[in-house]
């Protein structure tokens, strides 16, 4: 692949695939841990981290692995990197262990980092991979970020804990919680999908080839869902 090409899908992930903003992928991290911009930008290096080194494992040894066994095998990468982050994050960074919770050792089934395994790592190059895995965890990253900098601005006051509008503005507490938390998430969508005139948000003809249960649905090796299962892929 040419220079220009690994550049492009390096960035693939930040605007034109972002995994939050366009496919709607690890939605339920995204609204839970965006609270706060440090909490947004804890996540998202930790799920960049595994992307990485787990895209990387997954290529070099994606002729090793059996097609059968390929998703426990995902699986199993994937949690031995995830329990190193959170091995890391709670020597260094306590506080921020605290914040993510139960998210942090759940990027084991993050559909982002399965579903990048699935259908690039498997069937790409290490490099490639690895650049994948760098452009997705950027795009990531950039969307808990921008999520938990305007929620914590307008619900806290604050940015990453220094005061912006305190004391001028009260506080709007709803920000914090849940339904603040989808309004950002569909503003921001909305504002993409305005600024790029809809072209980040147009979906793709999809078929089940890279579908982990496409084999179960009867819909692999054909390109496309069976009339009477398409709904539910």
């Amino acid at each position: 692949m040419e220079k220009k090409g690994r550049l492009s899908l390096l960035f693939n992930g930040v605007i034109k695939e972002n995994p939050v903003l366009v496919l709607l992928l690890g939605t339920c991290p995204t609204l839970a841990v965006s609270t706060m911009a440090v909490n947004g930008l804890g996540m998202g290096a930790a799920a960049t981290f595994v992307l990485i080194c787990s895209n990387v494992v997954i290529a070099m040894l994606k002729n090793v692995i059996p097609d059968k066994v390929r998703i426990p095998c995902y699986i199993v990468i994937i949690a031995g990197f995830v329990t190193m982050v959170q091995l890391i994050v709670k020597a260094y960074a306590p506080e921020v262990d605290q914040a993510l919770g139960l998210f942090l050792p759940l990027i084991v089934v993050n559909c982002i980092i399965l579903g990048r395994a699935e259908m690039f790592a498997s069937k790409n190059s290490v490099l490639n991979s690895a650049l994948d895995g760098l452009g997705m965890g950027l795009g990531f990253t950039l969307a808990l970020l921008i999520m938990g900098s305007v929620r914590e601005i307008l619900g806290s006051g604050t940015w990453f804990g220094i005061p912006i509008t305190a004391g001028r503005i009260d506080p709007m507490s709803i920000f914090l919680l849940a339904p603040g938390g989808f309004f950002v998430y569909g503003t921001i969508i909305a504002a993409l999908n305005k600024l790029t005139k809809g072209r980040a948000i147009k979906r793709k003809s999809m078929g089940c080839d890279g579908c982990p249960s496409a084999a179960a649905c009867g819909g692999a090796g054909t390109g496309q869902c069976p009339p009477d299962k398409e709904g539910q892929s």
